[in-house]
């Protein structure tokens, strides 16, 4: 018989592991800073535990991140704006806006049937082409990735640009990674994704840039961390630590020395699964342009990652923007609470918070009017009604 001993004292159970972090993101350039603080093992340096996965949609990573199933994503800026307003989800549903990842850097990319007929930033002579091809083939089809989306608004601003009604054109939605196998099977005409699935069509001989995304509006917001809202709450501290993990990546690759590293490890087939060479020279700035139209370079208006913090604050003008472009392009037939809105989405004083603890200094520029490099129409953020009054549809 064996008889068995428990102390006279007890020892404090070792507290359950928590969950790792989990981070998804799309095959696009612009997932950089997500991949890299995991590469770089920037996560683990701040002490979390962070597992980064491929999603194949927005509409995924959308549902993901309302269901918890992700704790955040690398993102489109606009999307929790988009769902909250029921463009592109169901209204009410709130993603939160951490911290920006990006600006610049998507593009214009138009089939060759365009080559030789309109060039690049020639936006006088896309007008009369499309017409020229609906007379012939009764359907000019263009592409976004994310109904209310910033590839979605680039689309929309560019065919203003252009004076294309956009009533007259097909507009589909495509994940980022399938862009090129559909325009290269003919499914659309052009369309608008980031890096580097602009690039690739060139390399693959199948389209040209007609325009990059800085040309529109130099140093626009673009990718966001957006994370599920009760993550935010409940894990604040993880929260803040996987910020610091990656602005520091995002430092780290807006030092040149550094992009054709990062463009060789994103371009594996677990991260974007396209040519490094395409990759790196869009990060470069060095787009070559294809349709026999050289080369364009960039050299300080390229994809951006830090620029000394100015592109990682997230601004509630740039989310008033983008749902007064609902309004404007007729996904919402009301103004909606702007400002109630871009409070309630964007956690500005988490933001602060962990930059001011990293010394990383805060822009003074949010809620101040500016306008697009090419649209000048004045946008100010406090009269959203004013602008609407007067930009082009």
């Amino acid at each position: 018989m064996c008889t068995v001993l428990f102390s006279s004292f007890t020892t404090k159970p070792n507290p359950p592991a928590k969950e790792p972090v989990k981070l998804g993101f799309i095959p696009l350039t612009d997932c950089s800073p997500i991949v890299m603080a995991k590469e770089l093992g920037l996560f683990a340096k701040y002490g979390v535990e962070v597992v980064v996965t491929k999603e194949t949609s927005w509409a995924n990573v959308r549902d993901k991140i309302l269901t918890g199933e992700l704790d955040g994503a690398h993102c489109l800026y606009t999307m929790p704006f988009s769902v909250y307003t029921g463009v592109g989800g169901k209204a009410g549903s709130e993603m939160k806006i951490a911290m920006m990842l990006n600006e610049n850097g998507q593009a214009i990319t138009l089939s060759n049937d365009f080559c030789g007929k309109v060039g690049f930033k020639q936006m006088n002579k896309v007008t009369p082409v499309v017409a020229a091809k609906l007379k012939a083939e009764k359907e000019v089809t263009f592409a976004m990735t994310f109904p209310g989306g910033t590839h979605d608004l680039w689309l929309r601003n560019w065919m203003s640009l252009a004076g294309l009604n956009q009533k007259a054109v097909k507009i589909i939605t495509i994940p980022p990674p399938q862009m090129v196998a559909n325009m290269k099977v003919g499914n659309m005409d052009g369309y608008c994704v980031g890096e580097p699935w602009g690039g690739v069509a060139v390399k693959q001989g199948i389209g040209f840039t007609q325009i990059a995304t800085q040309d529109i509006w130099k140093d626009h917001p673009e990718k966001a961390l957006v994370v599920n809202k009760e993550f935010s709450e409940s894990r604040r501290e993880d929260l803040k630590k996987v910020m610091k993990a990656i602005l520091e990546a995002c430092i780290w690759l807006d030092n040149p020395a550094n992009r054709k590293k990062a463009a060789a490890i994103i371009g594996k087939a677990p991260y974007v699964n396209a040519p490094a060479d395409v990759i790196e020279g869009r990060l470069m700035g060095d787009y070559n342009l294809g349709c026999n139209q050289g080369t364009e370079v960039y050299d300080n208006d390229y994809m951006l990652f830090y620029k000394g913090g100015t592109v990682n604050y997230p601004r509630k003008s740039y989310a008033i923007w983008a749902m007064a472009q609902y309004v404007r392009f007729g996904y919402l037939k009301e103004e909606p609470n702007y400002k109630a809105i871009a409070d309630k989405l964007i956690l500005q004083d988490l933001y602060e918070e962990v930059a001011k603890s990293m010394k990383i200094k805060i822009p003074t520029d949010d809620m101040k009017p500016f306008s697009l490099t090419m649209d000048k129409t004045v946008f100010n953020p406090s009269n959203p009604s004013a602008y609407l009054k007067v930009v082009k549809h």
